[in-house]
């Protein structure tokens, strides 16, 4: 249904928290599955942050790119990802990121097959969050913001972030607009640490607004430091609730951009005269490999073990799985929708303290 990309900027704007909170907080229909990929080419923080090194770090981003030269890339992937479902489900997955950025060089020419990979597993069953920090949106991995559905900037709502966030959206916008699916996809969803309201923020910068995260210093510590996220006082914190009214929004925005952008009958092109024939693939030369079935996996308080990934059960002919059928999980009921703020609206606003600058 949605890939989503979700970027930030200079003082650590909390672009991997909420993209974290997004995977934990992502709507999901029955049989479908959510994916968060730590795309920042500054390093993953994941691993080290909120799953606290329980999991060592040799799985990730880092073996797709020999992978990728070895044709694959889609087979590597399943073997990398770990499960951070609450309930232990495997619907709820991370492609943990890299562990150096002296890395990032090594995945210049994989960034877009990784793109195809995430766009591919839409047919699958699997929403997919890019996480691509400060840098990652504007240099070799801008494939993936470009065909990003939607792109959420992550700010904060004080006059030094909206400032420095100013010159980086503008940039991106742009890049969208010329070498994207349009500008249009770029959407701010702002942390509420300063007095600077959303709907004045978005238009000073010329960005649709997603919503408005608040400023919640201990529960987002469990994001980005470590802590139980299946604690019932975590669940319904105040800002994993917007999270999710946020996450509605933007699958709102995707499917309507998707349905914008998809082809019309007039422009699909005409399909050949004449069908040639062709011979059987041959199984001798069948690329062998399969999609694994998840393996077994522990809770949020005992710790979490990567993604098994038992022997192949189907060939494929291709660099990708034929068959996904995750199992159809029942969601529980949406919880109420958070009540709006009381906070008191600034005197002086944001784009004229710009201008007086």
């Amino acid at each position: 249904m949605a890939v989503v990309a979700v970027v930030g900027g200079p003082g650590a704007p909390g672009a991997t928290t909420t993209a974290l909170a997004l995977l934990l907080s992502w709507p999901l229909r029955p049989g479908r599955r959510v994916l968060l990929a730590e795309c920042d080419p500054d390093g993953g923080a994941v691993l080290a942050g909120a799953l606290e090194g329980r999991i060592e770090a040799v799985y990730g981003l880092r073996n797709l790119a020999v992978a990728d030269r070895r044709g694959l890339l889609a087979q590597t992937m399943w073997e990398q990802l770990v499960d951070l479902s609450p309930d232990g489900a495997a619907d709820r997955l991370l492609l943990p990121g890299l562990t150096d950025p002296a890395q990032a060089p090594g995945l210049a020419y994989t960034w877009e097959p990784l793109a195809d990979t995430f766009h591919a597993l839409d047919a699958h069953g699997y929403d997919v969050i890019v996480d691509l920090g400060r840098s990652g949106a504007l240099g070799p991995g801008s494939v993936l913001a470009r065909r990003a559905d939607v792109v959420a900037a992550s700010v904060r709502t004080t006059l030094r972030g909206l400032s420095a966030a100013r010159p980086r959206l503008a940039a991106l916008r742009d890049d969208l607009e010329t070498s994207g699916s349009g500008a249009d996809a770029l959407g701010l969803l702002p942390v509420a640490e300063g007095p600077y309201p959303l709907a004045e923020a978005a238009r000073e910068l010329g960005v649709s607004a997603l919503g408005l995260l608040p400023f919640a210093p201990r529960t987002a510590r469990v994001l980005s430091d470590g802590g139980d996220t299946a604690d019932r006082r975590f669940v319904r914190s105040e800002l994993m609730r917007t999270v999710r009214s946020a996450a509605d929004r933007i699958q709102e925005v995707a499917a309507r951009r998707r349905h914008r952008l998809a082809p019309q009958p007039h422009e699909q092109p005409a399909p050949p005269q004449a069908a040639q024939p062709q011979e059987a693939y041959p199984q001798a030369d069948r690329p062998q490999g399969g999609y694994p079935q998840p393996g077994p996996v522990l809770g949020p308080v005992q710790g979490r073990r990567p993604w098994a990934a038992p022997a192949p059960e189907q060939p494929y002919p291709s660099g990708f799985p034929q068959h996904i059928a995750p199992p159809a999980v029942p969601q529980p009921p949406a919880p109420a929708p958070f009540p709006p703020s009381d906070r008191q609206q600034p005197q002086t606003g944001y784009g004229e303290v710009l201008r007086a600058r």
